[in-house]
């Protein structure tokens, strides 16, 4: 077949999928009249049906995520070979999707002179654009912590007017004093000195956050502060835009959602799904609630990522 196709070996290899080494392998035994041996591979034939089972169950994850969720279910396996059992049925995500979502993130840290390094210093929101199959266009208005990377609100509206991205952020305060048991003015404020740190919300320069009624909002609590980003630098807000492409390439994109309702129901099944499961690299692969309830100013404790050099076989405490 390659020499029909008149191809070298590395571009046809390429094609394969497969290392050059092993088409000359497999070329040897067929010459030879051998029987082509694959290589034992204990720990990927341990680790292969547990991790295709996480890779169905969560279809949108990379094998990075798929390995945090086996080393949370007491797997000790590597990362190599997670990679290896999945890519035996098929199932790794596109490499290049993955490295571009890596040059965003490492792009969003620089932009930050000095980066916040606790929960409620700086929230992000924005607009995204969701249509339904019978119910029109909707405008999800997501408002997401800048280091927990907690979605704190994602309610979704027919318009994107001052009024909708007012109501994000009334919701988001809400969401944010639930969880911390107390105000967020209390949260803001050192106890020692009586000086409030206010959150800053950052977002983009659309008329809604331009909007008088958005800056009354902000100048009626202490505890907000706000700055738009730079024109044509969407990557300065690129928290919440990540969140809202996660949202709907990771969940909305993969069902039929006829309406509002059933569109706020999936956004609430997602932010669970995002807050308390999914893991994020940029907080040790911790999920965001674990970096939500960490104490400001701690550490936090080592995730999965913290012990990349593993025994090379599979334990299961």
């Amino acid at each position: 077949m390659r020499a029909d196709a008149n191809m070298c070996v590395r571009r046809f290899c390429e094609r394969l999928g497969i290392p050059r080494s092993t088409w000359y392998y497999w070329r040897a035994s067929h010459l030879q009249g051998r029987e082509v041996r694959r290589w034992p591979a204990p720990v990927v034939d341990a680790i292969e049906e547990p991790a295709a089972a996480k890779a169905y169950e969560f279809s949108a994850w990379g094998h990075r995520k798929i390995w945090v969720m086996l080393r949370r279910d007491g797997y000790t396996v590597s990362q190599s070979s997670v990679k290896r059992a999945l890519a035996r049925r098929g199932l790794l995500m596109p490499v290049r999707y993955q490295a571009q979502r890596r040059e965003l993130a490492r792009a969003r840290r620089s932009l930050f002179r000095d980066p916040p390094t606790r929960r409620n210093r700086v929230w992000q929101t924005d607009f995204s654009e969701f249509e339904t199959t019978r119910a029109g266009t909707w405008q999800i208005s997501g408002v997401v912590d800048y280091v927990t990377k907690v979605c704190l609100a994602a309610p979704a509206a027919g318009t994107q007017t001052a009024k909708d991205a007012i109501a994000a952020i009334h919701a988001a305060i809400n969401e944010a004093e639930s969880l911390l048991g107390h105000s967020l003015l209390d949260d803001c404020t050192n106890h020692h000195t009586g000086q409030i740190t206010p959150v800053v919300i950052v977002s983009d320069n659309g008329p809604a956050y331009k909007s008088t009624a958005f800056a009354r909002l902000i100048a009626s609590r202490p505890e907000l502060d706000h700055v738009r980003t730079r024109y044509r630098s969407p990557q300065t807000n690129g928290v919440v835009e990540r969140f809202n492409e996660t949202l709907k390439y990771d969940h909305l994109y993969r069902h039929e959602i006829p309406n509002a309702a059933e569109l706020a129901s999936h956004i609430d099944e997602f932010r669970r799904l995002y807050n308390y499961v999914r893991p994020h690299e940029s907080i040790d692969d911790h999920a965001p609630m674990i970096a939500w309830r960490n104490p400001p100013g701690e550490p936090l404790p080592p995730g999965p990522s913290s012990n990349l050099f593993t025994p090379e076989s599979v334990q299961k405490t």
